[in-house]
C-alpha cells in the first residue's frame, strides 16, 4: 500500500512538471515513453486539481536535482556523484537522490568506458566476439559507438551492427561475467530482470552517426545476408522530425515532391517547431491552403500520420540517394563549403 502511495505521489509530481513547462517541451519528453506511460501520465494530468505554488516549484527543483545528479554521475561515476551532492545538499538528501536514480534511470554497465580513449577501447574489442562487442557498444553512446565501429576491420563493421540490430535483451549474468572476462568493474546497479540492450533502434543512431560512405558500405554488406533487417534499419536512420536538421533550399526540394494530403497528416502529428520549418518553405497560396486542409480534417489516426510521415522520409532518402540534398552524418564528408 506504501509503495503504491509513493508512486501515485511520483506521477503526480511527474504530472505537474509537464504542465508546469507547457506543451510543446511536454511532448518531446512524452514520445520518449512507452504508450502505457504516456496513457497513464496524460489521465493524471487530466485529473490534476488544486496545485499550489509550492507543489509547481518542488516538482521543477527535484526535477533540477536529478538532472544535475545524472550529469555528475556521466562525468565521474556514482561516487563523485554522491561526494559533491552531499556537499551541496548535505547526506541525507545526497543519499535520496542518488537512490532515486539508480533505481528509475538505471546506471548502466560499461560506464567506465565512456571516459575512455577510442584508440584503447578499439584495440581492447577488435578481437572479442562479434556478439560481445555488440553488447558492450549497445551500452555506449551512439557517436562513442560509431567511432569504434569506423575503426574495426571493415569485415567485422557490417557483422557488430547487424549484431547490434538483432539484439533485444541480455541476463545480468551475461552481463557480468563479459565485464569479468575483460578484468573491469561491473556497475553496482545492474538489475536483476533481464534488460533492454541493443536493438535496431540503438543499432540505427550508431550508423546515423558514421560518416555517409561507412553508412553506405555497412548497410551494403548487411543487404547481402539480410535484406529485411537492411531495410529497416534504412527506414529508421532518418525520422520526420530530422526535417529540422535540413536547410531551406533541401526543404523545399523535398515539398515540391510531396503529396499535400499527406503533407496535412504528417504535420497533424508533429511539433510546431517542425510545422513551421515546412510551411516556412512554401508559397503563402500553398501555406493557405495547407492550413485549411488542416483545419477540417478532424481527428486522424496515429498509424495514418506515421504512414505519411514514412512517405515523407522515403521522398528524403531517395532525394540525398541522388544527390541531391544532404543530410549531415557523423564524418566531415558531408561539410558543404
Amino acid at each position: 500500500m506504501a509503495e503504491n502511495k509513493k508512486e501515485s505521489s511520483n506521477k503526480r509530481k511527474a504530472a505537474i512538471f509537464l504542465l508546469t513547462i507547457g506543451p510543446e517541451r511536454a511532448a518531446k519528453i512524452l514520445k520518449n515513453l512507452s504508450e502505457e506511460e504516456i496513457e497513464s501520465l496524460t489521465l493524471e494530468i487530466a485529473n490534476l486539481k488544486n496545485i499550489s505554488e509550492q507543489e509547481r516549484q518542488e516538482a521543477l527543483r527535484e526535477f533540477s536535482e536529478m538532472m544535475q545528479a545524472k550529469e555528475y554521475i556521466n562525468k565521474g561515476g556514482i561516487e563523485y556523484a554522491k561526494e559533491i551532492l552531499e556537499k551541496a545538499l548535505g547526506p541525507q538528501k545526497a543519499y535520496e537522490i542518488i537512490g532515486k536514480l539508480t533505481s528509475n534511470l538505471q546506471v548502466k554497465p560499461f560506464d567506465f568506458m565512456k571516459k575512455s580513449d577510442v584508440a584503447q577501447l578499439v584495440n581492447f574489442l577488435q578481437n572479442e566476439h562479434p556478439q560481445t562487442i555488440a553488447l558492450v557498444l549497445a551500452y555506449l553512446e551512439p557517436k562513442q559507438a560509431a567511432q569504434i565501429i569506423i575503426s574495426f576491420p571493415e569485415e567485422l563493421q557490417a557483422e557488430v551492427i547487424k549484431r547490434l540490430s538483432l539484439l533485444e535483451r541480455a541476463s545480468p549474468e551475461v552481463v557480468k561475467q563479459i565485464e569479468k572476462n575483460m578484468e573491469k568493474r561491473l556497475s553496482s546497479f545492474v538489475t536483476q530482470d533481464f534488460s533492454n540492450v541493443g536493438g535496431i533502434d540503438v543499432a540505427v543512431e550508431i550508423v546515423n552517426a558514421l560518416d555517409r560512405t561507412a553508412e553506405k558500405r555497412i548497410l551494403d554488406d548487411i543487404q547481402k545476408t539480410d535484406p529485411d533487417l537492411a531495410e529497416e534499419i534504412k527506414k529508421r536512420m532518418f525520422v520526420f522530425e530530422d526535417i529540422l536538421k535540413l536547410d531551406d533550399r533541401s526543404v523545399q526540394l523535398i515539398m515540391r515532391e510531396v503529396d499535400t494530403h499527406d503533407l496535412a497528416l504528417a504535420i497533424k502529428g508533429t511539433t510546431e517547431e517542425v510545422k513551421n520549418k515546412l510551411m516556412s518553405n512554401m508559397s503563402k497560396r500553398a501555406a493557405a491552403l495547407l492550413e485549411d486542409e488542416l483545419k477540417y480534417m478532424g481527428p486522424v489516426r496515429v498509424k495514418d500520420v506515421e504512414t505519411a510521415q514514412q512517405k515523407i522520409v522515403a521522398i528524403v532518402r531517395k532525394l540525398e540517394d541522388a544527390g541531391e540534398i544532404v543530410i549531415s552524418h557523423g564524418g566531415g564528408e558531408d561539410i558543404i563549403v
